[in-house]
């Protein structure tokens, strides 16, 4: 994506379903546990880099011992930083204990931290506000009842924000901040607290006060507690959480939006965003990960027993398109395939662009993502060579090009963009960044006949179409090239997102400007005062009134005006951008159909209240988030 945007954070979590004995025995390592999760976070890092966090919680501790462990960093290699600071723990144990100390699961337990059964990493990109220590997961809520501590850890955004923190204060709490990391974690710990209070009251007249504590630690009904926190949450969220006793959980959104698998054996059960990264960790078979159903928890208890139960009546899925066009490692085979496909979708209107010249095109992409969308077109152009050899030869149909250039004709691909990484745009001065912008992309030179070849470059999205107009743009242009085609694999991004990705403002999308544009050209203004009025008056929980903005305009008037507006006066060749389809989308991407960033149909109430508020503040020029 040559715009960049921040996006949808990463969780890691492993449970041992044995004694922490067995690992070092068996793997002939203490570390090895703690190594496992390294691996499943750098392999998402892809999922955040403004920081991390890492908790580690011991079971059956002896009190007076520590049992939770926490580590965060927004240095810029902050995972890197936090398993630095672990593994000097293990070389504390050799100091303090010797090798014998070193392999003595017990003594490690009593002696040195981050040597638990439970443990739970957070890749954050902050997608709003500061970006401190303070911000980075996992969270902690600390009690003196083992069973009552919470640590939590997600990849969401809630839509209803202010509405849980007035449900919190209904409850008597008094919440320290209103952001929805906080005020998840405070009403999940509300009920948490309750279903505590709960056995303790059916045992008080039983046992001791001290025996309790060990009942309510085997008793607690982790989903029980997730179904009552749950049924108020309005968003797209996979939110993982342990609990002081050893319990853990992640669970799901309703719609699917955010993603989140597992794998499980006798040894272990460790759930992650993507499923590449367990399968790096374990090597495992894609086949072994289960993906949590929407809706659904994963629950682990205690004892290391653990299913997945229903929380909230699964709605129709719509896990998040952006995750497969962009957001998740390609390295995931479906991932792989369906960019491919995504590629290959669009033939047709590539085709059509160039005016069916492929003698005279030159075929490449914009790194580093499109790379699997732009594999997947060079395919697309063969399948439709040879279908055009096959007409000629086994059809006997006419043809214009000689028969031995036919057969030898190959498209021409080259890697026209690079990408330097060293050159950073840290100068203020508006025409000075623009400038130093320009630069940001390189070109091959010489491989493209001036004024004569056609120059078709995908990108796996286009949002704000900013680096388009500053830099690629210009970069290409420098070739001469008679045409530039820009080529889009995901469709235009209309509407705001507000389950995860920073993508909060209307005016920045390149579709949004475009469509004003055209309203304002074909003197339409009087749309904008009715879409303006029912957007702020209207049922805005049912209705998103935006979608009469593109209403009167075809996609490729849309995105002939993109293309006007990203062209500037120093671009000699002409400029075309094409999109991908929704229906190719959805062929491309079958069961990852969440797609309200194009199409406008947001799966939760809460998501159409940002749209219509997102327009409201563009119209009132607010330039603040919807929600």
């Amino acid at each position: 994506m040559s715009d960049q945007i921040k996006h949808e954070c990463g969780i890691a979590m492993i449970r041992l379903r044995k004694p922490l004995q067995y690992y070092i025995d068996k793997y002939g390592s203490p570390s090895y546990v703690s190594n496992r999760l390294y691996v499943l976070m750098q392999k998402q890092i892809n999922r955040g880099q403004d920081g991390a966090g890492v908790a580690n919680i011991k079971i059956n501790t002896k009190p007076g011992t520590r049992y939770i462990s926490r580590y965060r960093s927004i240095e810029s290699q902050a995972v890197n930083f936090i398993f630095d600071k672990i593994q000097k723990k293990y070389k504390k144990a050799r100091k303090l204990g010797g090798d014998e100390a070193l392999f003595d699961a017990e003594w490690l337990k009593e002696n040195i931290a981050f040597t638990g059964e439970v443990w739970l990493g957070h890749l954050r990109y902050g997608t709003h506000g500061e970006n401190s220590i303070e911000t980075c997961h996992p969270f902690l809520k600390q009690n003196n009842w083992r069973s009552r501590n919470l640590v939590m850890a997600g990849n969401f955004n809630m839509t209803n924000v202010e509405e849980l923190f007035g449900k919190l204060v209904d409850l008597g709490q008094h919440p320290k901040e209103k952001t929805d990391t906080v005020t998840v974690m405070e009403k999940i710990g509300h009920f948490l607290d309750e279903e505590n209070q709960r056995i303790f009251d059916k045992y008080k007249l039983q046992y001791t006060n001290e025996q309790i504590t060990a009942v309510i630690e085997d008793e607690l009904d982790v989903a029980r507690i997730l179904r009552r926190s749950c049924r108020d949450f309005d968003g797209g969220y996979a939110m993982a959480g342990l609990i002081g006793n050893g319990s853990s959980f992640v669970v799901r959104d309703p719609s699917g939006i955010r993603p989140a698998y597992y794998y499980a054996d006798d040894e272990f059960v460790v759930v992650a965003s993507e499923k590449p990264a367990i399968k790096s960790a374990f090597d495992i078979d894609f086949k072994e990960i289960k993906e949590i159903q929407p809706g659904h928890a994963l629950v682990i208890n205690k004892d290391a027993s653990f299913g997945e139960y229903e929380i909230m009546p699964a709605r129709e899925k719509k896990s998040c398109s952006f995750e497969r066009i962009y957001f998740s490692r390609g390295t995931d085979p479906d991932i792989y395939r369906e960019r491919k496909n995504l590629g290959k979708a669009l033939i047709p209107q590539i085709l059509k662009a160039i005016d069916f010249d492929l003698k005279n095109t030159v075929f490449s992409y914009i790194p580093n993502t499109a790379e699997t969308a732009f594999l997947g077109m060079i395919e697309g152009i063969e399948d439709y060579l040879s279908a055009k050899r096959r007409e000629v030869l086994l059809e006997g149909k006419p043809h214009l090009e000689d028969l031995e250039e036919l057969l030898n004709f190959r498209p021409r691909v080259e890697k026209l963009v690079s990408k330097d990484v060293k050159l950073r745009t840290f100068i203020t001065n508006d025409s000075d960044r623009d400038a130093m912008v320009a630069n940001v992309y390189d070109t091959t030179y010489e491989v493209v006949r001036s004024g004569i070849d056609t120059l078709v470059v995908i990108d796996d999205s286009i949002v704000r179409g900013t680096t388009l107009e500053k830099s690629i743009l210009t970069t290409l242009d420098k070739l001469n090239p008679k045409r530039i085609v820009i080529v889009s694999s995901a469709p235009q991004i209309r509407f705001p997102d507000c389950y995860g990705i920073d993508m909060s403002k209307m005016k920045e999308f390149i579709a949004f400007r475009a469509t004003i544009q055209l309203i304002k050209d074909r003197g339409m203004h009087s749309l904008l005062d009715q879409v303006y009025s029912k957007a702020k008056e209207g049922d805005v929980l049912k209705h998103n009134y935006v979608k009469g903005l593109y209403e009167p305009f075809t996609d490729q008037e849309i995105a002939d005006k993109i293309a006007e507006i990203i062209t500037s006066e120093d671009i000699s060749a002409e400029v075309k951008v094409i999109y991908q389809t929704v229906d190719n989308l959805h062929k491309a991407c079958p069961d990852h159909l969440g797609d309200w960033y194009f199409t406008g149909n947001f799966p939760t109430p809460g998501g159409m209240r940002v749209v219509n508020k997102a327009f409201v503040n563009f119209m009132e020029g607010k330039a603040i988030r919807a929600y």
